[in-house]
């Protein structure tokens, strides 16, 4: 099964593409799609919908992991990652890819196997389960790596062939 995980973000998306087959991880792909904070939101959203649609047509994912929002105190900054999360659910639903939603602790849960893990340890964890020679970095991509580590690991794929 190939699994796309995203973390998104409207600066900084970062995404993390693996196979997972029999209990064994493949890296595929993985990177961030950045948006300067110079264009006007409609561009940034419009940018990360058409490279993630790209994405998308590339790997041809079966499954989208998406964590779920941790709204902090900035509203502004919630809203604007939201709108984000949503072109990134809107780019996999309009390719008819199922959508899954992890919440941080369960993405600890599924990578580290305690979801009051540090981020430090997910991070670490990801590079081990996925052989990788360093922490994918910005943040972000490990993050989404880690999206897609806690898909596999939780058995989520009642829907993976749904009706289209």
């Amino acid at each position: 099964m190939i699994i796309l995980g995203i973390d998104p973000g409207i600066a900084i998306m970062g995404y993390g593409i693996i196979s997972y087959e029999g209990n064994s991880f493949n890296v595929i792909s993985y990177g961030a799609i950045k948006t300067p904070s110079s264009m006007t939101t409609d561009l940034r959203l419009k940018e990360i919908y058409e490279d993630l649609n790209q994405i998308i047509e590339t790997y041809r994912p079966q499954a989208v992991a998406i964590e779920e929002l941790f709204f902090n105190t900035n509203a502004k900054t919630a809203i604007l990652v939201g709108q984000a999360r949503g072109v990134a659910v809107l780019s996999a639903a309009t390719q008819n890819i199922p959508v899954y939603e992890y919440t941080p602790l369960q993405v600890k849960q599924g990578v580290v196997g305690y979801g009051r893990a540090e981020k430090s340890q997910v991070q670490q964890m990801v590079k081990a389960l996925l052989n990788l020679e360093k922490v994918p970095k910005p943040d972000d991509v490990a993050d989404a790596l880690g999206v897609a580590i806690c898909h596999a690991h939780s058995g989520s794929f009642k829907d993976l062939f749904r009706l289209k």
